[in-house]
């Protein structure tokens, strides 16, 4: 019986193994990889708070796409509004900025991955609830089209 149980043990977690390489591998040949060129961007800064979000709006166009995500990053900054006292100790919540005009991404349905200077991913978040966009008519047509 002891024999047994191990048998299906070690089964089971080779299945669960081999199930979970599979996930893993394929959700990321999913998102299309593209250089993306940089249309826009918008800055929500907390001013004077006392952790509370920042959000970051991007405008990418994407092959035949036009892509807007945001991310949100916590703040503590009670005097300079410049400073995000945070990101001493987690660099993770430094804003991203783009190296470029023209940058490499992936993306899905609600999702867009962007690298940072370190090398370590972004992930940003489609949204197209917001007009914030003043300097780009195509990033404003597309947060038209998408709340229509």
């Amino acid at each position: 019986m002891k024999s047994y149980s191990r048998f299906l043990i070690r089964a089971s977690v080779c299945v669960a193994a081999s199930l979970a390489a599979a996930v893993s591998s394929g959700a990321s040949a999913d998102r299309p990889q593209v250089q993306a060129q940089l249309l826009d961007h918008a800055e929500m800064l907390c001013d004077n708070c006392f952790f509370g979000p920042s959000d970051y709006y991007f405008c990418f166009a994407a092959d035949d796409k036009i892509l807007i995500g945001y991310q949100r990053t916590p703040v503590l900054n009670w005097q300079d509004d410049s400073k995000n006292y945070l990101t001493k100790v987690h660099r993770q919540w430094k804003p991203w900025t783009a190296p470029g005009q023209t940058v490499p991404i992936s993306y899905d349905d609600k999702h867009i991955w962007v690298t940072r200077a370190d090398g370590k991913k972004v992930r940003l978040t489609q949204t197209y609830s917001r007009d914030v966009f003043t300097h780009n008519d195509r990033c404003r047509d597309a947060v038209r089209a998408k709340s229509h």
